[in-house]
């Protein structure tokens, strides 16, 4: 997992790992959830890569379009 910058100091995303087809995303409360292209689908996917390596709204995004729409729960 690759720590996410988290630029405004206030997300609840603390890491992040892309794959060629998904994303996982772990949480401050420990959770991680895997974000794929069957669930949410390939463009959430794909905006979902691009904050995360920006370090800035991936939480607001998910919030917004993905809520709890995952492919898997990881932990």
């Amino acid at each position: 997992m690759q720590p996410y910058k988290n630029v405004s100091g206030q997300s609840g995303i603390v890491a992040f790992e892309p794959g060629d087809n998904y994303i996982d995303i772990e949480f401050k409360r420990g959770s991680r959830y895997r974000y794929d292209y069957r669930v949410p689908g390939r463009r959430e996917v794909e905006t979902m890569k691009r904050l995360a390596q920006r370090g800035e709204d991936l939480a607001t995004f998910i919030n917004k379009y993905v809520r709890g729409r995952f492919a898997k729960k990881l932990r």
